[in-house]
């Protein structure tokens, strides 16, 4: 089991930027890559970014390419996301998650359901 715990969210005004964190506990070794998803109410969980952990290939959706950051420290079993330039519309609770495997693409790393792990969430609320 892998254990992910979310911090860093708040209310920011837009322009403005944030660090989320994720910290993972239990079977690193387990983690192959982790993602960061977000969902606003009402709304479907969708994918923001993903880092494969033993190479930092990243991935993002299009909404979030050149605002957003997604990078770990292994030494720190953590992963972060900086987020730049915020939007009213990037107001959610924020996820992490983490997978194992190895061999990695963008379908697979962007979807919710392949993920293995889920940290319990930390809103970010962005004001106009």
């Amino acid at each position: 089991q892998v254990q992910l715990v979310e911090s860093g969210g708040g209310l920011v005004q837009a322009g403005e930027s944030l660090r989320l964190t994720c910290a993972a506990s239990g079977r690193i070794f387990d983690v192959g890559a982790m993602g960061w998803f977000r969902q606003a109410p009402g709304k479907e969980r969708e994918f923001v970014a993903a880092i494969v952990w033993s190479n930092s290939r990243t991935y993002y959706t299009d909404s979030v390419k050149g605002r957003f950051t997604i990078s770990r420290d292994n030494a720190k079993n953590t992963g972060s996301l900086q987020m730049s330039n915020l939007k009213p519309e990037d107001t959610a609770v924020y996820y992490c998650a983490a997978r194992g495997g190895s061999v990695f693409s963008y379908s697979l790393l962007s979807h919710p359901g392949g993920y293995d792990y889920w940290g319990q969430g930390t809103q970010v609320a962005v004001s106009s």
